[in-house]
């Protein structure tokens, strides 16, 4: 699945796809907080949700420090 294709507002689904990951790990990036790595979400309900724009700084970020 390629950026351009994804929507505006990803689910967990989504970026476990866009990873190559688990969404069970996914969900431990949303737990926990920016600063030790994880991803910026929002929740909806009981739902998750994370901005496209902010999943895609999220990955610069840990390609600019590891």
């Amino acid at each position: 699945m390629s950026e351009q294709k994804l929507p505006q507002i990803l689910t967990a689904q989504h970026i476990a796809k866009y990873l190559g990951i688990s969404r069970r790990r996914v969900y431990e990036l949303f737990q926990m907080s920016e600063e030790a790595g994880g991803i910026r979400c929002f929740q909806i309900g009981s739902s998750k949700r994370v901005d496209k724009e902010d999943f895609f700084r999220w990955i610069e970020n840990k390609k600019d420090n590891g």
